[in-house]
């Protein structure tokens, strides 16, 4: 991918992303859209039956990402007014009814500062972070997929839905939390959180070996509270109450995370990340010298 702000930065910029699809492709093909600045990254959980029957059960804001990889997700959006959930939540519906989908889905929004919203694409599956949408609606996901697959009707209507408080996935990575290198090796101990409102989902146990070719997602810690300020605090609780020996986690970026004003005030975007970035290398630099 490859951002041209005017017509110069795209006369220069073309060509060299034409050469990296048609090396990695075999085509010269090229695609062209909006570049949306500031935006945040909304995506809608939807359930449909194969008797044309749909619902969704409201959104996720997975703005805070890395590469364009989801590292906090939660639900409902900060960003979100009544409103703006019904537009994008019908929206969404209707994306997956032209194609005549069924079973759980997740379609996926560029939302702009001023309300505007665009498609991205839709995952046609479970997503890794349906467990926020889980607590914050009480529908059980995987339960519902089986059970669309088997051939149900689906069992509840738009209204029926409603969302309880306020969620927030934490994807728990083993990597170095400063640098992102990866962080392979032995699980020393481990030790999951636990209480009213927390969740962990994991393969980790004492003794588990983290390989060097993996997907670095080793944990999900999800959290309920009766609001967002809740929820965040419950995080926070739970991230320091979280031990893994043995390997490099990023839970110290999360803490970083929901301890920074602009989070706690539900302003986020996909290029959040990017404030710890030039701080950290300026302390590498330092370090090294």
């Amino acid at each position: 991918m490859r951002v041209a702000y005017d017509s110069r930065q795209l006369a220069r910029l073309f060509p060299l992303a034409q050469a990296e699809t048609e090396a990695a492709f075999g085509s010269r093909k090229m695609y062209l859209e909006k570049y949306v600045e500031k935006a945040r990254h909304v995506e809608f959980q939807i359930l449909a039956d194969n008797y044309r029957q749909i619902v969704h059960l409201g959104e996720r804001d997975c703005s805070i990402q890395r590469r364009h990889q989801k590292v906090v997700e939660e639900a409902p959006s900060p960003a979100l007014s009544a409103r703006l959930r019904d537009k994008m939540g019908r929206a969404a519906l209707r994306a997956a009814q032209v194609v005549g989908y069924s079973n759980v889905g997740t379609v996926e929004f560029l939302l702009s500062e001023k309300g505007d919203f665009y498609f991205i694409e839709m995952n046609t599956r479970i997503q890794v972070e349906h467990g926020v949408t889980e607590m914050v609606t009480g529908v059980d996901l995987v339960k519902a997929s089986l059970r669309l697959a088997l051939g149900d009707r689906l069992w509840l209507k738009q209204r029926e839905i409603s969302l309880s408080g306020a969620a927030i996935e934490c994807r728990v990575y083993a990597e170095d939390p400063h640098t992102h290198l990866p962080s392979p090796g032995v699980v020393s101990n481990h030790h999951p959180p636990g209480g009213l409102g927390v969740r962990v989902e994991t393969a980790l146990y004492d003794g588990y070996q983290v390989p060097m070719h993996y997907d670095p997602l080793v944990a999900k810690l999800i959290v309920h509270g009766e609001d967002r300020p809740a929820a965040i605090a419950r995080a926070r609780a739970a991230l320091r109450e979280y031990v893994i020996d043995g390997i490099k986690t990023n839970i110290p970026l999360h803490l970083k995370i929901l301890e920074e004003a602009d989070f706690q005030g539900g302003q986020v975007y996909t290029d959040f990340l990017r404030r710890f970035e030039p701080r950290e290398e300026l302390v590498r630099v330092a370090q090294a010298g």
